[in-house]
């Protein structure tokens, strides 16, 4: 069956207080992008890459594959308004089914393991999304109010959220709500029960300062 990893790169480097967009930005000497996108081709050199970026980003991201001589073979979709649509842009390049890896680009340190378990549950069972317990408190904050919750009913989601190609795309079919906030809640809104499976504490989102120097420290640690 097809595998397609759709990386998903529409950010910007507002928190990371840089001009430059946080996919771009260096670690371990490369783009975070290229890390990103190397994980799922060292999992399977076969897999079909498909990278959704804004528009205005394109021409930055080929001139970085240049400098680095990046050679891993993708397709270039340009992002909409909104996360939503971006991935909507994406799904709709994939010709025929199979099963597609949806993941944040600045998310580079996903392990293999997680995405053969992301991989392997949705063979099974049709969907799967990558998944760490709570560690710390949780306290919920509403009217004015506040008040501990139970972190035991919780987790901590992650990417790549995997789903056979025709299923997500009939989802993506019915429109943008707000409450979607991610792939799942997609896929949930249409009727389908979502299967969580094991994910890594390595595979941090990079979105502050100091994400980046904690994802270099990690790289350390691994090699």
């Amino acid at each position: 069956m097809m595998q397609f990893a759709l990386i998903v790169a529409g950010g910007s480097g507002n928190r990371m207080k840089s001009d430059l967009p946080k996919q771009f930005l260096l670690l371990d000497k490369l783009p975070v992008l290229m890390l990103t996108i190397n994980r799922f081709y060292l999992f399977n050199p076969e897999i079909e890459m498909l990278l959704v970026l804004p528009e205005k980003q394109v021409e930055t991201w080929k001139t970085l594959c240049q400098k680095y001589h990046f050679e891993v073979n993708h397709q270039i979709i340009h992002g909409g308004e909104n996360r939503f649509q971006s991935v909507m842009n994406g799904l709709e390049a994939i010709n025929g089914n199979g099963v597609v890896f949806i993941h944040d680009g600045v998310r580079p340190l996903v392990s293999s393991e997680t995405i053969s378990r992301c991989l392997e549950t949705t063979l099974e069972k049709g969907n799967a999304v990558p998944v760490l317990p709570v560690v710390e408190s949780l306290r919920k904050v509403e009217r004015g109010t506040n008040r501990i919750v139970d972190r035991e009913k919780y987790v901590n989601i992650q990417t790549p959220q995997t789903f056979f190609a025709e299923e997500i795309k009939a989802a993506y079919a019915q429109g943008y709500d707000p409450l979607f906030t991610d792939d799942t809640s997609v896929l949930e809104r249409s009727g389908k029960t979502i299967n969580l499976v094991e994910g890594n504490r390595e595979n941090i989102k990079i979105t502050h300062p100091t994400d980046l120097i904690i994802a270099q420290a990690l790289i350390k640690t691994d090699s």
